[in-house]
């Protein structure tokens, strides 16, 4: 692993010539994707120098313990620093995601149990937005579905960090929360106060940063246009303002009925659509990539179920990572960071393991 740290440092020192150059800011996508890349390094160069710095503290502690005895005390603590500073290097040289940086799409959609699935879409919609809030992240719902009791049947909403940092990007960390949520609780259609099992999926894509990064020529669409609809499949406006884009190479549909501008909606079909593109074209390449660079816990079928939400006993339950907590309440308020924490942890130490075994 560390043979490739010679080949990074001088990376990340022609990334820094680069974005020194006003040219390459002339272009918003490219400067923004440079950026990241380079803040990446950045760390690698960071922990590269500490790792180094200790490493010559240390030799140089073992020669003035040969003339005097009492530096000889120094040298366990000065093996221990260089040991955690190369766990520390090694895991920031585990193959990152180039996508951390980017912003995501969510869609949360109903599934098995009618009105309850949809209620709680709804209730995981207000968690992630509180969870946005507490990170400093922009939401925006570009689209939504409602269900007759106030509950979503579908609900799609953008995500936006104002950080060029991969780190603190959207997709670093709700990037795990795509799958089947399951809930277990009384519902309020419930009248005999039984328990009901009931699930909603929930589907993340990282959003194009420029439209010119997804290509899609003007034959690639066909274009619907038809009247929104509201709870009950009533209409609620006079005109066609709602849009179906259908991508005929790849056969991915969107519908946008939120806004009351046909122009409006179709604007933000084509932003979830780019998104769903660049997730299928990734999709492409995981399935090709060995696997040090597929994420180990991401890579499962959407239709896996992959956390339990159980409310009478206020537990949560991640089942990829065996992550369990008993504050449901504080979780569903937007405390998610402990619950994401584990599937970080959990998917570094899959590609460390992978690493140690290749």
């Amino acid at each position: 692993m560390w043979e490739s740290i010679d080949q990074l440092i001088a990376e990340h020192g022609e990334l820094q010539g680069k974005l020194a150059d006003p040219a390459v800011h002339q272009n918003p996508g490219m400067a923004r994707k440079l950026n990241r890349r380079y803040l990446e390094l950045d760390r690698i160069v960071n922990a590269h120098k500490k790792v180094m710095g200790l490493h010559e503290d240390l030799e140089a502690t073992k020669e003035l313990a040969k003339e005097d005895s009492s530096f000889a005390d120094e040298i366990p603590a000065l093996t221990e620093q260089v040991d955690e500073a190369e766990d520390a290097l090694r895991a920031l040289l585990i193959p990152k995601d180039p996508d951390d940086g980017r912003d995501v799409i969510m869609e949360i959609k109903g599934g098995e149990g009618g009105e309850e699935s949809a209620l709680f879409a709804a209730d995981l919609l207000r968690m992630y937005l509180h969870y946005a809030e507490s990170r400093g992240w922009k939401t925006e719902v570009l689209d939504k579905t409602e269900s007759d009791m106030g509950g979503y049947k579908n609900v799609q909403v953008a995500i936006k960090s104002s950080s060029a940092d991969p780190a603190e990007g959207v997709w670093a960390r709700l990037k795990y929360e795509g799958g089947v949520h399951r809930v277990q609780r009384v519902p309020s259609t419930e009248s005999q106060g039984r328990i009901h099992t009931s699930t909603t999926g929930v589907l993340v894509f990282p959003e194009v940063d420029e439209p010119e990064e997804i290509e899609i020529g003007p034959n690639d669409l066909k274009v619907d246009v038809f009247r929104a609809s509201g709870p009950g499949g009533q209409s609620v406006n006079t005109t066609d303002s709602a849009v179906r884009l259908t991508h005929l190479p790849t056969g991915i549909v969107v519908s946008m009925q939120n806004e009351k501008s046909q122009l409006q909606n179709k604007e933000a079909a084509l932003r979830v659509l780019r998104a769903r593109i660049l997730a299928k074209q990734q999709e492409e390449q995981d399935a090709e990539a060995s696997n040090l660079r597929k994420s180990q816990i991401r890579g499962m079928d959407r239709s896996e179920r992959i956390r339990t939400y159980n409310f009478p006993e206020n537990r949560i339950a991640d089942h990829r990572t065996g992550f369990k907590a008993y504050n449901l309440d504080h979780v569903m308020s937007g405390a998610l960071d402990p619950v994401i924490d584990s599937c970080v942890v959990h998917d570094e130490e899959a590609q460390l393991k992978a690493i140690g075994e290749a």
